[in-house]
């Protein structure tokens, strides 16, 4: 096992803070069949002489992924995340050998396209999910054109992702709708995190009401689960976005999405470029 010193291109940071989200539980059972990656944030004690972004003290973060290719057609248009060859940030070998443990140590040593940095008045312990869950939501709310004020958002699941969802599509002037099977959240979802409305997914009532009405859908669910009601709930053309990781087969029956030109579209973190504007929309916001 390496140990990998500082480069030219490199710099180093102390971890302060790490974000635990669902994926360390599945780290934790094996779920996927291999280890996943806490995302860390602290601050920069050492940089190469090429590095141009940072300086010693600056405050930062490394999200999911430590390297890719660089040279490939996924990196080429900022989309490292798609990467054949990418390297996240724990349990894994870089492209030098050495080992990645991510939060689970005390430094990190990563190229500096890798590292983001953070304004110096956002607190870094409320930051550091930012740099998985909530590019995990605010990467396909861009790509897929729900960042625009007026659009109607559904978040399905209310846990760590669909928390940020919510902020997020409030944040970007969305209406949004939170939709659980607990009723028992309703009162998190309206009056905590600002929601416009809630359904109990359980009741076709509820739902029905609401069908045809929704530009798209953040499904954070990461258990097995019937995906067919809520496509009911999609205008034409409208996506249902997959940010969840359930282990077992989706059940999808196909007419919903025949009669309304609607998809089910998949998305797993973002690129370098899209975390340092989303870390950037974030200091905006809370200025």
């Amino acid at each position: 096992m390496l140990d990998r010193k500082n480069g030219e291109n490199d710099v180093t940071i102390k971890i302060l803070y790490y974000g635990i989200c669902h994926s360390d539980l599945h780290s934790i059972k094996n779920g996927w069949q291999s280890s996943v990656y806490p995302i860390i944030v602290g601050v920069v004690t050492e940089v190469g002489g090429k590095v141009g972004r940072f300086k010693l003290g600056d405050h930062a973060g490394v999200g999911c992924m430590v390297n890719s290719c660089r040279s490939c057609h996924e990196c080429v248009r900022n989309h490292e995340n798609y990467c054949p060859g990418m390297i996240v940030t724990c349990n894994a070998t870089d492209a030098d050998g050495t080992v990645t443990y991510g939060g689970y140590s005390d430094s990190i040593v990563v190229e500096e396209h890798f590292a983001v940095k953070f304004p110096a008045g956002m607190p870094l312990d409320r930051s550091a999910p930012l740099l998985c869950v909530g590019i995990t939501v605010y990467s396909p709310m861009k790509r897929f054109g729900l960042d625009v004020p007026g659009k109607h958002i559904g978040v399905v699941g209310l846990g760590e992702l669909g928390h940020v969802a919510v902020k997020f599509g409030k944040a970007f002037g969305a209406k949004v709708t939170v939709i659980s099977t607990l009723p028992s959240k309703r009162q998190e979802a309206i009056e905590r995190l600002g929601a416009d409305a809630f359904l109990v997914s359980k009741d076709p009532d509820e739902m029905k009401v609401v069908w045809g009405t929704m530009d798209g859908i953040i499904n954070t669910v990461s258990a097995a689960h019937d995906v067919t009601p809520w496509l009911f709930l999609l205008k034409t053309s409208g996506q249902m976005i997959m940010v969840g990781a359930p282990l077992k087969p989706l059940e999808i029956y196909a007419f919903p999405l025949l009669l309304g030109g609607k998809s089910i579209v998949g998305s797993i973190i973002g690129g370098m470029k899209e975390t340092r504007e989303m870390i950037d929309f974030v200091g905006l916001v809370a200025e």
